[in-house]
């Protein structure tokens, strides 16, 4: 039978069809829509007490590897142009292995100059000594002279004043001497300043400049540091200890360090020293429980060797023994 559109009647005949289609189509999204409430693995696997202290007391915290060393900072104490970057992250290096130089051609210029004057006082004092000898023979024979008809006061008084102006010339030559050699120095010095060297032997963590940087002394407060570097071997551990934890610590105490997401690799880290300053929480493990608005207590410890389970800024998850608070 045919259909009549002229006929239809959209309240009682189209609008309940597209009533139906509609909560067809609601049912299919809300079926399909349901979020997948299988249980899974996390992704991070949850920082776990080690199996000796999980039925006592403990203590809690986090922390981030550091240096033996903690990082230094290497800063120049001359501004200009960097010349030659001799290292690069990873290298290890010597106390007083140069690292870098900036531009010193202008001071080295300065030094020539002084080395030129250097010489020509030299020269000056050499002129002035034979002079001066020359000038002492002079009026030592005329006063030798038995006759003093032979020799006139005049001529006396002219010897006198010349051994005297060539005993003056060469304590100016001297003078300049010494004030040559003074600036000399100091150029000297500038280059050795303008040359870079390790503080100490360890390794290069990270360099923020390149050659042909310019590099100044008037960094801001937030300006990278141009290298820094530390004592990997070996490496330690800077655990924050919430200050409300801090008197059941049992100081001395070995520590179990895991890696952030990795709680299954643990390691015995042994006690070096805690930090005699409780200060504000500065290091942050983006935890939504997490307190930041805390002070804490430092305490670091060395850690093993382990082949590279530990790199200088990584986080990690520490239990510490609790003392016993009945004694």
């Amino acid at each position: 039978m045919a259909l009549d559109w002229k006929n239809l009647s959209f309240p009682r005949q189209i609008l309940p069809v597209i009533a139906v289609f509609g909560l067809l189509a609601a049912a299919y999204i809300i079926t399909t829509g349901l979020p997948d409430r299988q249980l899974a693995e996390p992704e991070r696997a949850p920082p776990r007490a080690p199996a000796a202290l999980v039925a006592a007391a403990r203590v809690a915290g986090s922390g981030v590897v550091e240096p033996s060393s903690e990082v230094i900072q290497i800063g120049s104490a001359l501004s200009g142009l960097v010349t030659r970057l001799k290292v690069q992250p990873g290298d290890r290096v010597n106390e007083g292995q140069v690292l870098f130089t900036v531009d010193d051609r202008a001071v080295r210029a300065q030094l020539r100059e002084a080395q030129a004057a250097i010489a020509e006082a030299r020269a000056s004092i050499a002129e002035a000594q034979t002079a001066r000898a020359t000038a002492s023979r002079q009026l030592e024979l005329y006063r030798n002279v038995d006759d003093p008809a032979a020799v006139s006061r005049a001529e006396v008084i002219r010897a006198e004043g010349e051994a005297s102006a060539a005993n003056e010339r060469l304590q100016l030559a001297q003078a300049r001497l010494q004030a040559a050699e003074a600036r000399a120095g100091s150029a000297q010095t500038e280059i050795g300043r303008l040359t870079v060297r390790a503080p100490i032997a360890g390794e290069i963590l990270a360099v923020n400049i390149r050659k042909g940087e310019y590099v100044s002394t008037m960094g801001g407060g937030g300006s990278q540091p141009f290298i820094e570097m530390g004592q990997t071997q070996p490496l330690h551990v800077r655990i924050d200890i919430d200050e409300e934890q801090a008197p059941r610590l049992a100081i001395g105490a070995a520590a179990t360090v895991s890696p952030r997401g990795a709680a299954e690799r643990q390691v015995q880290a042994k006690f070096v020293r805690a930090e005699p300053l409780v200060v504000p929480k500065r290091s942050l493990t983006n935890s939504a429980a997490e307190r930041v608005d805390v002070r804490v207590l430092q305490v670091i410890y060395e850690l093993p060797e382990t082949d590279g389970l530990f790199r200088v800024g990584q986080q990690v998850d520490a239990y510490i023994a609790a003392r016993d608070t009945q004694k």
